[in-house]
């Protein structure tokens, strides 16, 4: 005890009980009021160390300071700092299930919102272990246990102390890299950040992005508009008069497929078909089906298809936008579009955690009035989730019981999630019997078994929205987000599409960037188009069809269905496709030209024609990308608003108590409500949902009855 009372007397001590003060309420924190996701022994090793480098780093500036005094009051007020925005994250999380941003601290008003009057209510009888150390630290003081080092610090053994501080970091950081790469790079959940370097690291990380953006848009001014609005007026494509309007006051349905590539549509493996319920929707008659459809994601994979989708401009050339400057900058979306225009309730679901790819926030901005995360579903059920999520029967099982409530006409996307990397699917999920490939890649085989999951979850998902009468008064639309298998395991998966892996080459791995993009409606005149196309033409595509025309949106894509649409599909990395040929970067920066019918390389040499005009495609597609990357980085739309839309507030929308709001809404229309429950005589429609996901074993109570939805609306 001597020798404890002799080292906290030092003022290296006094930090050090700081310090482990510190990492203790932090650890505490990480595991009882935080998801954080941890799934291995790395990842928890990482969480235990991360508290420790900012904290030594910061608290030793103190030990710089040469009056005993001032040092100490110093450390006192950096750790009061660092102990308020712990609670501050604590209080923040169980509210909106996200972690203070520079931006959210800063703006006083969103704070007092988010924490203010509702901070005594999210307290919790444990948070008392989040202020005892101040208790202890009084109690040590005024018993004398504790006392001020008088001595001089020697600045030498302060700038070790910050160093050794940088050092742990490093490592951190090193480890952090190791378990999952690109993390600063590719960021797509703040928690991530947390997870792996700590708060102060996030925050830090959080105020570098918010400068860049904030010099970045200083600098804008609204001329800058007028080149983007020439542009779009200039490339834009009018719409189809057989098909504008066809879908105008239908239900419009989003289904993301995670990871689907096209070629999966049609297959067999091992005399089976992978996908039949989709191979029988993509042949229907009231299907329109693209073969040439292509996902153009970057870095933000999953984000970027939907930055695509929903905005009609590109993802970032690195990061996601999502991340990096969704949560801030002005949409104008389809939901806030379909909501102005045509009187359309928005909503996602999705079985993951809000804050992924900052979703609560950026759904804010583009306009959705519901957002249902995995909060809103029955997590109690066991082995009922994946890496990224709720499995994709439950959640669309469980969707239902919101859909049914949403007035109509709605426009409503669900995230599928099963079928993502590393495509591993629990036994117990195996449906009928289908037996995956056998190649030397498990993660090659695990593929056409989630894939043959999803599309099994999707043919329940129909047959429910045919017997509910949904079906009926609706438009679903199923695209790919980006590819599922990378590029270097394409060589394993060659001899499944009848191709060698020994001559595989880029040509190859570039058509495997096909993705399905199906439009289905009931008395749509349906086909296989063969038009070239992206995911950036999905936005005016599904506009026109709804009615809206879309001339005085700033969308990079066009009209699939138009005769003047653009068929050049320009990738992130500015390699693009046109319908006869291929161009890919190679190696050397030069330009490999296929030709798409055979696969064969282009000499170039003889055809000065066909190279000016790859030069000029490849102008075209830079114009392309730079003026989505200026509107986007920029934030120019807050500069230009269409006529007769009214700019997003995205303080006017909030994703908790949403079964309340549903309730409230349905109760305030009366017989004017035109939501499904309403339409069937107040009755619900989910016991017509029929799945035989293993996790629920014949318990259906979390999807059948809407008491139980009433039951859970403090959610």
């Amino acid at each position: 005890m001597n020798n404890l009372k002799k080292f906290l007397n030092k003022r290296v001590g006094f930090m050090t009980m700081l310090i482990v003060f510190l990492w203790i309420k932090t650890i505490i924190a990480y595991y009882l009021d935080f998801k954080l996701g941890v799934a291995d022994p790395i990842q928890h090793f990482i969480l235990w160390i991360n508290p420790f480098a900012t904290s030594i780093f910061l608290l030793g500036l103190a030990l710089y300071i040469s009056r005993p005094k001032i040092s100490y009051i110093v450390m006192g007020i950096i750790y009061v700092i660092e102990s308020a925005l712990l609670y501050g994250n604590i209080l923040y999380y169980r509210q909106f299930t996200d972690f203070l941003s520079v931006n959210t601290i800063t703006g006083a008003g969103k704070v007092s919102k988010g924490l203010g009057a509702s901070a005594a209510s999210m307290a919790n009888p444990h948070d008392i272990i989040y202020i005892v150390d101040f208790i202890i630290i009084l109690v040590l003081f005024l018993t004398h246990f504790i006392k001020i080092d008088q001595s001089k610090f020697r600045k030498l053994n302060a700038l070790a102390i910050s160093m050794f501080g940088i050092m742990l970091f490093s490592f951190n950081l090193m480890l952090a890299e190791c378990n999952r790469p690109q993390l600063l790079g590719r960021t797509f959940d703040r928690s991530y950040i947390v997870k792996y370097l700590g708060f102060n690291s996030y925050l830090g990380y959080d105020s570098i992005k918010t400068a860049q953006n904030s010099q970045v848009r200083s600098s804008a001014v609204g001329t800058d508009m007028d080149h983007v609005l020439k542009y779009t007026s200039d490339n834009y494509a009018a719409p189809n008069k057989k098909y504008f309007g066809k879908a105008k006051g239908k239900n419009i349905i989003i289904i993301h497929l995670e990871s689907f590539q096209q070629f999966l549509i049609g297959m067999k493996v091992n005399g089976q078909e992978v996908t039949p319920f989709l191979n029988s929707l993509y042949n229907d008659k009231n299907t329109l089906g693209f073969d040439n459809f292509y996902h153009e994601v970057g870095q933000g994979k999953t984000s970027d298809a939907e930055t695509m989708l929903e905005s009609g401009l590109f993802g970032l050339p690195e990061g996601s936008f999502f991340t990096s400057l969704g949560t801030d900058n002005t949409f104008q979306a389809a939901p806030a579009i379909l909501g102005q225009k045509e009187g359309y309730t928005s909503a996602v679901f999705h079985g993951n955690i809000g804050s992924f790819w900052s979703r609560n926030d950026v759904y804010k901005n583009m306009g959705y009035d519901y957002f249902f995360d995995e909060s809103y579903f029955n997590q109690e059920t066991p082995n009922s989730a994946m890496q990224y999520g709720l499995k994709d029967k439950l959640m669309l099982s469980e969707s239902v019981k919101y859909l049914e409530q949403l007035q109509q006409p709605f426009y409503a996307k669900f995230i599928t999630v099963t079928n993502h990397y590393p495509f591993q699917l629990p036994e117990e999920d195996v449906t009928g019997d289908f037996t995956k490939p056998d190649t030397d890649n498990t993660t090659v085989n695990g593929y056409f078994e989630t894939a043959h999951y999803l599309d099994s979850s999707l043919k329940e998902f129909f047959q429910y929205l045919k017997d509910s009468g949904i079906y009926d008064n609706s438009m679903i639309v199923l695209y790919g987000d980006h590819y599922g298998l990378s590029n270097s395991q394409n060589p394993a998966l060659a001899p499944l599409l009848g191709a060698s892996s020994e001559d595989w080459n880029d040509f190859d791995n570039a058509q495997l960037q096909k993705v399905p993009f199906m439009i289905h409606m009931k008395g749509l005149k349906g086909g296989i188009d063969h038009t070239y196309g992206g995911e950036i033409d999905v936005l005016p595509t599904i506009l026109h069809l709804a009615g809206i025309n879309t001339k005085s949106y700033i969308e990079m894509g066009t009209d699939l269905l138009s005769k003047q649409h653009n068929s050049i599909v320009a990738f992130r990395n500015k390699n693009f496709i046109t319908p006869r040929y291929t161009v890919l970067r190679n190696a050397d920066g030069d330009k490999d030209v296929y030709l798409n019918k055979t696969g064969e390389l282009v000499d170039l040499t003889d055809k000065p024609k066909l190279k000016k005009k790859i030069q000029k495609w490849q102008q075209t597609v830079n114009e392309r990308l730079q003026i989505s990357d200026t509107v986007n980085n920029k934030n120019l739309l807050r500069f230009y608003t269409p006529s007769g839309f009214t700019p997003i507030d995205p303080k006017n929308y909030d994703y908790s108590d949403q079964i309340q709001r549903l309730l409230d809404t349905r109760s305030a229309l009366g017989l004017k409500s035109t939501s499904i429950y309403s339409k069937n005589n107040d009755q619900s429609t989910t016991s017509l949902y029929h799945t035989d996901a293993s996790e629920l074993n014949g318990d259906r109570s979390s999807i059948d009855s809407w008491d139980y939805v009433k039951s859970n609306s403090q959610k």
